[in-house]
């Protein structure tokens, strides 16, 4: 039996589980790689895993002649060129369409109520404020979430379980989605997007990002929602106009938004954004770095998934040629 070359680029607390099942049909190298050293590494390497710290694209899928397969544990694959992988003959193996699966993994749809609750209560803002040794009860006060609409975009599985919690905590929940698999009892449908910004007092966003939905939430969008409400995106970046958003946030037509994710995710062009520049100086913006999956629980169970969906198919290579 053929013994595959597989390279992880990202391996802290990769599962182990994950790893013995990929012995089972190739040597492992967990190896924690930058950018430079990942396309000396790959001259060897029949399948690549990696999370999103890297954007494969041309040149990294130029320096990897015998490639078979990338793998992601993500659903969200606009970190991989996938024509320039198509092209080249190599396959893309992640979650994008597992849905009875991913319908057991809680931990965006956690993070999304999380930051709806620090958002809504000055949770971080009030916390630095005790590290100052301050004690300021009555400059934090925050909003009750019951009785508030909840506007969710996209109810799909991550919606769906945020329109759970919304529920559970007496908000008034609506929706819209074109094309609904599921629809969660007591979720009042709307007809149209602009309907859901026009009622939302938080709006949280989750839909995949696509060509339609690209900057999907702008300025009219935007513009549209209560004054003082608030919005949420743990979904992708590209799907919100940064710019808009500052404006409103500004403005005061928003009072704030919590985002997991940004348009440019790239650690090298950070110190340059508009939207971190804006929440290091202002408190009703309040950003963390793609977390939203990021719990261990659910990324050892993600990672054993996609090791037995690799596993499978390069098994499936030396059977069909």
């Amino acid at each position: 039996m053929k013994r595959w070359q597989i390279l992880n680029a990202e391996p802290e607390n990769y599962s182990g589980q994950a790893v013995d099942l990929l012995s089972t049909v190739g040597d492992v190298r967990l190896a924690q790689q930058d950018r430079v050293s990942l396309l000396t590494a790959l001259a060897d390497v029949d399948a690549l895993i990696v999370r999103l710290a890297f954007q494969i694209d041309e040149q990294v899928l130029a320096a990897a002649p015998r490639l078979r397969a990338i793998v992601t544990a993500t659903t969200g694959l606009d970190h991989i060129d996938l024509a320039a992988a198509e092209r080249r003959g190599v396959k893309v193996l992640s979650l994008k369409g597992e849905v009875d699966f991913l319908r057991s993994i809680p931990a965006t749809a956690e993070l999304t109520w999380g930051l709806l609750l620090a958002l809504t209560r000055n949770i971080p803002a009030a916390f630095s404020s005790v590290l100052q040794s301050e004690w300021q009860r009555d400059r934090f006060k925050g909003h009750d979430l019951a009785g508030r609409r909840l506007g969710i975009l996209g109810l799909g599985r991550i919606g769906y379980m945020v329109a759970r919690y919304g529920l559970a905590f007496g908000m008034r929940v609506l929706a819209y989605d074109p094309t609904p698999q599921l629809w969660v009892e007591g979720v009042e449908r709307v007809s149209s997007p602009v309907e859901l910004f026009r009622q939302a007092d938080v709006l949280s966003i989750h839909v995949p990002l696509n060509p339609v939905t690209v900057r999907l939430v702008g300025k009219s969008e935007l513009d549209q929602m209560p004054p003082g409400s608030f919005l949420i995106n743990t979904s992708r970046g590209d799907i919100l106009d940064e710019v808009a958003l500052l404006d409103v946030l500004k403005s005061g037509q928003l009072a704030g938004a919590a985002l997991d994710v940004l348009s440019n995710e790239r650690s090298d062009s950070l110190a340059s954004s508009p939207l971190i520049r804006y929440a290091q100086t202002h408190s009703n913006l309040i950003l963390t770095p793609h977390i939203g999956g990021a719990t261990y629980e659910s990324m050892a169970a993600t990672e054993i998934f996609m090791a037995k969906k690799l596993v499978d198919y390069l098994k499936s290579l030396e059977t069909n040629g």
